[in-house]
Order: C-alpha cells, then sequence, then structure tokens
C-alpha cells in the first residue's frame, strides 16, 4: 500500500431542527456510498436531557460536540472514505470547528418556512427535539456566507426530490451497484 488514498468529499447537511436533514443525508448516503452519521448520535446525554427537557444548548455545550464531529470526518477522511452528516450547523462558527476537520467540507443548506418546518416537527414522533426549540434555532442561524462551500436548497419539494437535487448540484457520482 502506498499510503495514498483516493480523494474524499465530506457534507453537512445543515439546517433547523425539522427541516430533514437526516432523511436527505441518510438519502444521499443510500444514491452515493458516502457514510453516514447522524450528529445527534454524538451529543453527550446532558445534552440530550436538556433538549428533551425544551432547554436551548449554549455554545459550551456545543464545543465538544461539533470537535467530536470534525474528528469523525478527519479519521474517515484519513481512511480515504467519503461521508456525508447530518448536523444543524447553524452559526458560521460552528461551521468553522467542522471545518478543522477534513481538508474540505460542503455544506447544503436545508431551507424551508418556519410554518412548514413547525408543521413537520409536530407530526414527527420518538425525536427529543420539541416544536417550541424551533424559534431559539432561528433565532442563531447564520446562513451560509459567499465564500463558504456550499449550497441552499427549499425544502418544500419531497424528500426524494430534495436529495436528487442535492446529488445533481454537487457532481456526486452514484454508488457502484455490486453483482452478486
Amino acid at each position: 500500500m502506498t499510503g495514498e488514498h483516493r480523494p474524499t468529499r465530506h457534507i453537512v447537511v445543515m439546517g433547523v431542527s425539522g427541516a430533514g436533514k437526516t432523511t436527505v443525508a441518510r438519502g444521499i448516503s443510500e444514491l452515493t456510498g458516502l457514510r453516514f452519521a447522524e450528529a445527534d448520535e454524538f451529543h453527550p446525554e446532558e445534552n440530550v436531557a436538556r433538549m428533551r427537557a425544551g432547554i436551548p444548548l449554549d455554545d459550551a455545550d456545543r464545543w465538544p460536540w461539533l470537535r467530536d464531529l470534525a474528528a469523525w470526518m478527519a479519521a474517515r477522511h484519513a481512511e480515504g472514505i467519503s461521508t456525508v452528516l447530518a448536523c444543524s450547523a447553524l452559526k458560521r462558527s460552528y461551521r468553522d470547528v467542522l471545518r478543522q476537520g477534513p481538508p474540505e467540507v460542503e455544506f447544503v443548506h436545508l431551507d424551508g418556512s418556519a410554518e412548514l418546518i413547525r408543521d413537520r416537527m409536530t407530526r414527527r414522533t420518538g425525536h427529543y427535539m420539541s416544536a417550541g426549540l424551533l424559534d431559539s434555532q432561528r433565532a442563531i442561524l447564520e446562513h451560509l456566507g459567499p465564500e463558504e462551500s456550499g449550497i441552499v436548497v427549499e425544502v418544500a419539494v419531497s424528500p426524494a426530490e430534495l436529495v436528487a437535487a442535492v446529488v445533481a448540484r454537487l457532481g456526486l457520482p452514484a454508488a457502484p451497484v455490486s453483482s452478486g
């Protein structure tokens, strides 16, 4: 082995809770073969307990979590594995931490009206993020800057349409079909 890896891509599907980050990121993973991770699964139990109680996290709660996510992407990069991560990444400073992982991170901002997202949140089950936290998330959301690598996608279409649009706009190759 020469120690050289094939080029990797690292995509972060971002936005407020209820925008469809997990669904879209999983769909991208299934279509392209990128390794999927759900950022919420990296939260320590104290953070989950706060969110379940309807208490928004502050930056001090988020920094170690964001560093863990960046390290996860960097480790996959070192293995030659491309990734897709579902992560709110609401502030530029949070995205800056994520960019400290692999050499390049591309962001996909799932954006939509508060009414549409709130409706989706009230219909989902088994998630600890309550619809009551949507306003606090929208208040801190910093949209992608022009110098940030990424795209913005409107969430008013079906998940399958969102996934197809993201894959096409980012020029992600389809996963090889295995024979057998």
